[in-house]
């Protein structure tokens, strides 16, 4: 039997639920005593699940999502819309989405969503219960429009200023004239977690359900939960039980499960797991706006009731999950829009483990620890944020993750190079840090501590080497304390170069035959015989001494790892020339963190 013969002999077989036209609003106090938290009320009756056989998501992205924030450009609405065209795939998961018809840029957005032709989602309109804004919906050439229906007392007695009589009546008559002028209304019940369910709400409905009967056309109706008092407990009292609503409608006013749909906002926290609960207890479709953008708290946010979708029908249906991260993205780039970092799904730090324990789990396999596998459904591979918690474990996992390598191939927490970042980060923090180690500062030290898996980018460091250092050396290499050779003059000089040169870690003059000149010169003075012992006694064979010597001009090394300082760097080297002939060559090391910092902007491996 199908649905819609189904619902016929239930409208057919209902008891009859007069209009209760109450002189003084029925405010529920036992419930919503305003001046304290509202109250939750139970009973033993729990409806049975009743899950429609073809449910649906539709979108108020445009609508109630512009309510909450400023409005949407029209080239935003336009790529929005064309973004949940692919999300909801072919089969229109994503069914409708509905759009406000009022300024010039409204009917702007419409009209260009419409030129796209797209089968799904559909557009179609949000009216307030007049006639005159029908004749919006008519000249958009939209097939289906929202109304809104406010059905509590708190709007049709002390907002409306109406009985309820006149209210169902008001609503009748613009519902009549969207049926003569072919197009479907959708009712909106504002409101309907606080209002009289059987007293107006199921009598306002079985009169929608006869004016289908009779004119063939779908008289749809959204639950509205507008301040967010519904919950999803089968067992709670009327009117905030999501459960009992949805089933009020189905069985008390045979509403076919098709034309049913929620609507929810999120001011208790409930907003997914009541839409989640519409859809088990009857309702096709749930209401819902892109990252849950909604007026106040917010509605179900769209991409949880996507996982939801797939989850409950055990497939995709041909959903594009991706898409949910071009949206976020889209957000965050296009419109500057602050996705919260911890938001299911979207968030930056979604998929970030913090924990040393979960990152030990994830070095061992990423299913331990993370929800599923979100670099293919949703392009965002799993990630981790680096604390002084995280432990050699996480490291290594970031570093491996970093550098794509196969399992076989992966660099082991016990790393001497893993090991030292590891105590640059507890030193950190026991400094005082309190953020997160960045990207940008891990791949600075794991080129320092692990330089054998980079393809160091040696001539942008040398491009940022000659920026910074040019000038500095050219100068040093024309002063007379320099030029003179005299050993004690040139050790003055180079004891004052630190100071002025932040670039520069290390300084020493060699004489025309390679021989050490003045001693060697780091930031904190001159070097111990200790370390002096590591070095070279003569440079005549080193690049840094011989190129400027033959050829004259400054000299700036590939990347080597210091023997003295054991970190990367790069020489800048330039001769020194009295009267035409090379007396000797200035070395000047600067460290390569300290040039990647500075020329970040033109670094050119990709973090």
């Amino acid at each position: 039997m199908s649905e819609a013969t189904t619902g016929r002999l239930l409208f057919e077989k209902k008891k009859f639920f007069p209009l209760q036209d109450v002189d003084e609003p029925i405010l529920f106090r036992e419930q919503f005593p305003y001046t304290e938290i509202p109250k939750l009320l139970f009973d033993g009756e729990t409806p049975e699940l009743n899950p429609a056989s073809d449910i649906f998501i539709t979108d108020t992205t445009f609508r109630d999502g512009q309510q909450a924030r400023p409005p949407y450009t029209v080239k935003q609405i336009v790529d929005i819309y064309k973004m949940l065209h692919r999300l909801g795939g072919p089969n229109g998961v994503v069914r409708q989405s509905e759009f406000f018809l009022y300024s010039k840029k409204d009917k702007e957005s419409v009209e260009k969503c419409l030129e796209l032709n797209y089968d799904f989602p559909e557009v179609t309109g949000w009216i307030r219960a007049n006639k005159e804004d029908l004749k919006l919906v008519k000249a958009m050439g939209l097939r289906e429009t929202g109304i809104l229906t406010s059905v509590s007392d708190y709007h049709i007695f002390l907002k409306m200023g109406m009985t309820r009589r006149q209210a169902m009546e008001s609503y009748l008559s613009i519902v009549d004239a969207a049926i003569e002028l072919g197009i479907r209304p959708r009712c909106h019940f504002e409101d309907v977690t606080r209002a009289d369910v059987y007293g107006f709400c199921v009598p306002f409905a079985i009169e929608l359900v006869k004016r289908y009967r009779k004119s063939g056309i779908p008289v749809k109706i959204r639950l509205c939960d507008t301040m967010g008092f519904g919950v999803s407990y089968p067992n709670a009292v009327l009117p905030r039980s999501v459960p009992k609503l949805v089933s009020a409608f189905l069985t008390d006013v045979g509403l076919p499960f098709r034309m049913l749909e929620w609507h929810g906002h999120n001011d208790f926290c409930h907003v997914h797991a009541n839409a989640m609960a519409a859809w088990l207890y009857g309702c096709a479709a749930v209401n819902t706006s892109v990252l849950g953008i909604g007026e106040r708290t917010g509605n179900p946010p769209i991409e949880a009731a996507i996982m939801e979708y797939i989850e409950l029908k055990g497939h995709t249906d041909e959903i594009d999950t991706t898409v949910i991260s071009e949206i976020a993205e889209y957000y965050e780039t296009e419109i500057g829009y602050n996705i919260p970092k911890h938001q299911p799904f979207v968030g930056e730090d979604f998929n970030i483990t913090r924990a040393g324990i979960h990152l030990d789990g994830l070095q061992k396999d990423e299913e331990i620890y993370n929800i599923f596998d979100t670099a293919s459904i949703l392009n965002r591979p799993v990630g981790i944020a680096i604390t002084d918690k995280s432990g050699a474990s996480g490291i290594a996992h970031w570093l491996n993750s970093y550098l794509e390598l196969e399992p076989r191939s992966r660099i082991d927490k016990r790393h001497p190079g893993i090991i030292k970042i590891n105590e640059w980060i507890q030193k950190e923090y026991e400094e005082g840090r309190i953020t997160s180690i960045s990207h940008e500062e891990l791949l600075e030290q794991s080129v320092r501590y692990l330089p054998e898996y980079f393809d160091i980018d040696t001539e942008y460091i040398q491009k940022a080497a000659r920026r910074l250092m040019s000038d500095t050396i050219q100068k040093l290499v024309a002063n007379e304390d320099i030029i003179s050779m005299d050993a004690a003059r040139q050790e003055k000089i180079l004891e004052t170069l630190f100071k002025e040169n932040p670039f520069a870690q290390l300084a020493v003059i060699a004489d025309k035959d390679g021989n050490k000149n003045t001693d060697i010169f780091i930031r904190s003075g001159k070097i111990s015989p200790d370390d002096e012992a590591k070095l070279d006694k003569n440079y005549s064979k080193r690049a840094w001494f011989v190129i400027p010597l033959e050829n004259e001009h400054m000299h700036i090394t590939s990347i080597f790892k210091s023997k003295l300082t054991e970190l990367l760097g790069v020489t800048v080297s330039a001769p020194i020339v009295k009267d035409g002939a090379v007396m000797g060559v200035l070395r000047i090391d600067c460290k390569y963190e300290d040039l990647m910092k500075a020329g970040r902007d033109e670094m050119k491996i990709d973090f």
